[in-house]
């Protein structure tokens, strides 16, 4: 029966997310806001929303390795969201259509990544208002690089433009669709929390283990409105929106980490889980320099030397899901 709900409420998921993909679309449209800062932003936090109830229920339960393992594996995952759609559509070449300025969002979540493996491997221990150190450090070093990004976004000079829609936007205003937007929300949210529980349930039924049920089926599950919704911004060839819901999702994650460590009572979060995550932080700081490669080359001659980076991203996914399961 767990399973059923399990998935039943997965499909719910991707419909919601669907509906908010599009709703995202309007609002970039019909407002002064550009597709970038939109599915940086407001999308991103959107889609994050199953990883909040997510997390926060794995901490009610007691379950660390649940809670880090959903948060770091969604990460994962969204980045091998990025490079399916990439081969998806590869006609496009989508990296060579959006705005460079995303490889900022990519350095600072580069270097948020970097805080939390070395968290995960020195153990710090030390407590500030019952709240480890290392997670001021990490919530730190969000703020500073969300200011940063703030302000290169306001000063850089670029002449990259939106591709053009070949789909009509939905007639709605824009007013109209941000209430859409926020009633959908909801929804993922509530949805995430019911992902959680019948995960944990599922870990104990199979044997499986948290951490690899939170790093994989659960993680795979809440980045279902991030794949579905990226998935239908290019459709719309919304593209700095699709690369910017992700990137801005990944980000929004860490900040989610910190919280959780908040309302973790045991003491220091980090402190708590299995050494198997420092496996899924290395590979997803591994996988954001292919993506940041992806923005940076210079514009391949043939498809398939478009193709090789995503491709080695999503070889590298399942050769870590493999050691994560073994080894969790």
């Amino acid at each position: 029966m767990v399973f059923i709900i399990f998935l039943l409420v997965a499909a719910i998921t991707v419909f919601a997310a669907t509906k908010l993909s599009t709703y995202a679309d309007v609002i970039s449209a019909k407002t002064a806001v550009g597709g970038m800062l939109i599915g940086s932003m407001l999308l991103a936090g959107a889609t994050s929303l199953p990883e909040i109830t997510t997390s926060y229920t794995a901490v009610m339960l007691n379950n660390p390795d649940l809670a880090v393992g959903s948060l770091l594996g969604s990460n994962l995952f969204n980045l091998v969201i990025l490079a399916f759609l990439d081969l998806y559509f590869r006609k496009d070449q989508v990296f060579e259509r959006v705005w460079t300025q995303h490889r900022y969002t990519i350095g600072i979540g580069i270097t948020l990544m970097f805080l939390i493996l070395f968290s995960l491997r020195l153990d710090v221990m030390f407590i500030v208002l019952g709240i480890g150190l290392d997670t001021f450090v990490i919530l730190g070093g969000y703020i500073i690089g969300m200011i940063i990004m703030s302000r290169l976004k306001q000063t850089s000079k670029t002449d990259d433009t939106e591709p053009e829609r070949e789909e009509p936007l939905p007639e709605l205003t824009a007013r109209t669709a941000m209430i859409r937007f926020g009633v959908t929300a909801l929804i993922i949210l509530i949805t995430g929390s019911i992902l959680t529980i019948a995960g944990d349930r599922i870990a104990v039924i199979t044997g499986l283990g948290a951490s690899f049920v939170g790093s994989f089926l659960i993680a795979a599950s809440t980045s279902l409105p991030e794949a579905v919704a990226c998935f239908v911004a290019c459709k719309l060839r919304n593209f700095n929106l699709a690369i910017g819901s992700i990137l801005g999702s990944n980000l929004f994650n860490i900040l989610i980490l910190c919280g959780t460590d908040i309302f973790y009572r045991q003491g220091p979060l980090l402190v708590h889980v299995e050494p198997v995550h420092e496996l899924t932080t290395s590979l997803v700081i591994c996988l954001y320099f292919i993506t940041f490669y992806l923005l940076v080359r210079v514009k391949p001659k043939t498809s398939f030397n478009y193709s090789i980076p995503s491709l080695l991203i999503i070889f590298s996914y399942f050769i870590t899901s493999y050691y994560i399961f073994i080894y969790s």
